[in-house]
């Protein structure tokens, strides 16, 4: 599936562009920094497993699901790779 078509990477980006936007009105809203950075790391979080996850789409998409014989190594290869990819 292409990442522009995953509902569920739409879905993890909508939920972070409306907790950003939350943000921005409690900055407005001049509220507490303490609390501003906890809804700013959150956001920061949301961001992160958004990405990690195109990533992770990515690779089985164009690595994972060649056609054709998979080369010797191929499967732990791609494996190691997921796992590594992890700590983006």
């Amino acid at each position: 599936m292409s990442h522009r078509t995953d509902p569920e990477l739409k879905k993890r980006l909508k939920r972070a562009e409306g907790h950003l936007s939350s943000v921005l009105r409690m900055v407005e809203e001049g509220r507490d920094a303490l609390l501003l950075a906890q809804q700013l790391q959150a956001v920061i979080k949301a961001l992160e497993k958004s990405k990690q996850m195109l990533i992770l789409d990515h690779i089985d998409h164009h690595l994972a699901d060649l056609p054709g014989p998979r080369p010797h190594g191929m499967d732990e290869a791609v494996a190691q790779l997921r796992e590594i990819a992890r700590y983006l």
